[in-house]
């Protein structure tokens, strides 16, 4: 390569614009030497980030400007409509309505994503995801903009552009796409240790969720509830679907890729399509201001969660997702969120990471949908009227009448003019700020891996198995041997036995030494704990003709009184003939189905001439055992059940007495974990 590029001319000609950037001390874009590059320009160690920060501008800004005109992150999303009723009236804490008012229903606009893909990647990727929350309230548009994760890479918003480009494909050949199994990233993640408590959820079941709507999420960031009398609240917002939190299991995952790469999308869709709307409560936890610092860790530190058993979720109210967009493109796609859109009662913290993301946002928006008009598009436009004197700007869509847009005037009586609290106007919480203008963190960000230990300690017998196996495929994946060392040394500080483990799958040396003291758990961070429910769980019924019409009706029946999504797979698509005149419809054959896009199986009939049939079959049965899945059988199917030794395992439920409710409450259980 080097020979050829020293006869190309051309390439001559791009000498000049060729850096490389080893050993070289850092700089601003104009050349300026940078003497602190993780840390925002702060008043005091726990204080609000400066606009005067030039550094931390400069870095943001290229970087949300870095893709045209895809997300730079959150790119791949999929999104639906709903509502937001209240529970209870949050008066005592905030004076935003939406809390407030319980007999008001407030539209909503929900986009789910993945963070690390490119739109066209799949969804089932090992990842974060988006769950941002667009209310379109009387008093202006709030965007509770989550993720499916509680806490956050980094503590300070100046590394976000570190941390997207480390675990996006590397520059040099884009590769990988929407993973990060490979050298950047965890190369991050070793010389980042404030990151070992995210990369612990994301090595977990967590990132890998079985569907949007078995999805919780959490507002990560400290934010703050003002009421009527100016009394502030630490608050933290929690999502919790009614379904429960449920994963895939990683094989699975893996195959959706290739089998269905709009899993989560197709299941999204269908749902509202066949009105099983997805219900998720609002929850909140909510700390007195006096009682910011009693606990062992900063409520200011976005790599730190509450601990649901310290300060229990207050559940305030539900949202209901009952409608399918019109225009993928018109919404989903030009749908703008940003933390910043808060209505009166909700405020911000001094949360470095939220400082910067009351930035980022906007400015992203700027430049992916064309200029400062985006909130003009039908999806972003509040159901109130807006009044100020902005005009012009790319699609300007508003015919302001008139001669007046400029404040204070007298042409126009000096309207609009802003509102007092009293009749609504936003004020903001009156928080002393005093400090030196600083590049530093407080000492209480220091504890790294206090909280990544309990999280480990908090996770059941199979969790934390998988955490292991994911530990040992993303970094086995790692070509440098020396950073795959770093991590599991790293990762000793977490607990010694998961890094020891971890060690000899992936071949280096076993760490002798680390280990963590904390001996806390917080049964809530186990999806185990959460609620279960076969309800919407999918059904493969595979069946051939002769099969037992009236057994079968009759189970079939009680299955969709329960909730459960059935569909009809049988050697060929069509009428397949029953007993008594019992015909069923296969919508699927075993060629078109797969296992993988099913939380469970019932075997009726199966048996066929065809050798190829009957493989697939077998393998269809197999594989939904593998993943510890419930499978039933009655009749002629309870013989694949003895051919395949699946019988008297946990989860296989065959012929005698309640065999339909028998299976509804196996299939509740999401999984089988104690199977063989």
């Amino acid at each position: 390569m080097a020979d050829k590029r020293k006869n190309d001319p051309k390439d001559e000609q791009l000498e000049i614009f060729r850096v490389n950037d080893k050993d070289k001390f850092m700089t601003t874009n104009q050349g300026l030497k940078v003497s602190e590059d993780e840390l925002s320009l702060t008043a005091g160690v726990r204080g609000p980030t400066i606009m005067e920060d030039f550094h931390f501008r400069e870095k943001m800004t290229h970087f949300d400007h870095e893709r045209i005109p895809e997300r730079v992150v959150h790119a791949r999303g999929f999104a639906a409509h709903g509502e937001f009723q209240l529970y209870e009236n949050m008066e005592r804490y905030t004076k935003a309505k939406i809390f407030t008012d319980t007999s008001k229903k407030t539209p909503v606009f929900v986009r789910f994503s993945t963070v690390n893909g490119a739109r066209g990647s799949a969804d089932t990727a090992r990842d974060a995801r988006g769950f941002a929350t667009k209310f379109y309230t009387d008093e202006g548009n709030y965007d509770l903009v989550a993720n499916n994760i509680p806490v956050f890479f980094i503590q300070d918003g100046i590394k976000f552009p570190d941390v997207v480009h480390s675990f996006k494909p590397e520059p040099h050949n884009d590769i990988p796409q929407a993973s990060t199994a490979h050298d950047n990233f965890w190369d991050f993640v070793a010389n980042n240790p404030e990151n070992a408590h995210m990369v612990m959820w994301i090595m977990s079941d967590r990132a890998i969720p079985r569907s949007f709507r078995m999805m919780e999420g959490f507002g990560v960031n400290s934010f703050r509830f003002v009421n009527a009398n100016g009394e502030a609240f630490f608050v933290k917002f929690h999502w919790k679907p009614k379904l429960g939190a449920h994963s895939l299991v990683w094989e699975e995952a893996q195959k959706l890729m290739g089998v269905d790469p709009d899993f989560h999308r197709n299941d999204l869709w269908e749902a509202i399509e066949r009105g099983d709307y997805p219900e998720y409560e609002l929850g909140v936890q909510i700390v007195r201001q006096e009682d910011e610092f009693k606990f062992d860790f900063d409520l200011l530190d976005a790599t730190k969660l509450i601990p649901e058993e310290e300060v229990p979720v207050k559940i305030i109210g539900k949202m209901t997702l009952t409608r399918n967009v019109d225009n993928f493109f018109a919404e989903t796609e030009q749908v703008a969120f940003h933390p910043a859109n808060v209505v009166p009662g909700i405020d911000f913290t001094n949360d470095p990471l939220l400082q910067a993301r009351l930035f980022s946002y906007v400015d992203t928006q700027l430049i992916r949908l064309g200029g400062p008009n985006f909130h003009e598009i039908p999806i972003n436009r509040p159901i109130c009227p807006f009044h100020n004197n902005q005009r012009d700007g790319y699609h300007r869509q508003t015919i302001n009448v008139g001669r007046v847009n400029y404040h204070r005037n007298s042409l126009a009586g000096n309207t609009p003019t802003p509102a007092p609290p009293e009749e609504g106007g936003y004020k903001h919480y009156e928080e002393k700020v005093d400090g030196r203008k600083v590049r530093a963190r407080s000492k209480s960000f220091t504890d790294f891996f206090s909280q990544a230990t309990l999280f480990w300690n908090s996770m059941s017998e199979p969790e934390k198995k998988h955490i292991i196996d994911a530990f040992s495929f993303e970094l086995g994946k790692v070509k440098n041997k020396s950073v795959r060392q770093q991590n599991v040394d790293l990762f000793a500080n977490v607990d010694l036995e998961l890094a020891q483990t971890v060690a000899r799958n992936v071949g280096v040396t076993p760490p002798n030494s680390g280990g963590s003291s904390v001996t806390k758990s917080s049964p809530a961070l186990s999806q185990l704990n959460t609620p279960m429910s076969a309800k919407t769980r999918k059904v493969a019924v595979i069946l051939s003709n002769g099969f037992n019409g009236p057994l079968v009706n009759s189970v079939l029946e009680f299955w969709k009184a329960e909730g459960l999504v059935l569909d009809i797979i049988s050697e060929d698509q069509g009428m397949v003939m029953g007993t008594n005149g019992v015909n069923l419809e296969a919508t699927q054959n075993v060629y078109t189905a797969d296992s993988v896009l099913y939380d469970a199986v019932y075997m009726v009939r199966g048996s066929s001439s065809d050798m190829r049939y009957n493989q697939k079959v077998a393998h269809f049965l197999d594989e939904a055992f593998r993943h510890k899945k419930t499978i039933g059988a009655t009749g002629e199917g309870v013989q694949w059940l003895q051919v395949n030794k699946f019988t008297n395992q946990p989860g296989v439920i065959s012929d005698g007495g309640d065999f339909a409710k028998r299976f509804v409450e196996a299939v509740a259980m999401h999984r089988h974990w104690n199977r063989l």
